[in-house]
């Protein structure tokens, strides 16, 4: 009987290993560069052979930043909002107004009031 437990424990425990390692693992964003492709309208970073990208739309002094896609192997709330932090102090640098319409972003924004001065006037979330 216990040796049918730790049998099974085991197994469990192999297969979730995978997942509580990608829980646990952090991006350091301090060490990877930041990219605006503006060709393609999209800033992006590189995290393991894995770009992680979002893309935007310019109008005048506003930047609209309309799509949030990462990759699934560094898919973690940590790294998704300091990709988004990075970029919005990267747009404040270039005194730019910022437009959310992805909602993971404009959701980071809410959070975040530090940067709702970056939001154009009349914009509310």
């Amino acid at each position: 009987m216990v040796k049918n437990i730790f049998y099974h424990l085991f197994h469990i425990v192999n297969k979730l290993w995978p997942l509580i390692l990608n829980l646990t693992k952090s991006t350091d964003m301090s060490q990877l560069t930041l990219e605006n492709n503006e060709f393609l309208r999209q800033f992006e970073v590189v995290v393991n052979g894995s770009m992680a990208r979002i893309e935007y739309a310019e109008q005048e002094r506003k930047i609209f930043l309309t799509k949030l896609i990462v990759p699934e192997d560094i898919d973690s709330a940590a790294f998704k909002d300091e990709f988004i932090r990075t970029v919005l102090d990267f747009v404040a640098e270039k005194n730019m107004r910022v437009v959310p319409t992805s909602p993971e972003i404009a959701g980071f924004l809410r959070k975040n009031k530090s940067y709702k001065d970056l939001l154009p006037v009349g914009i509310k979330l």
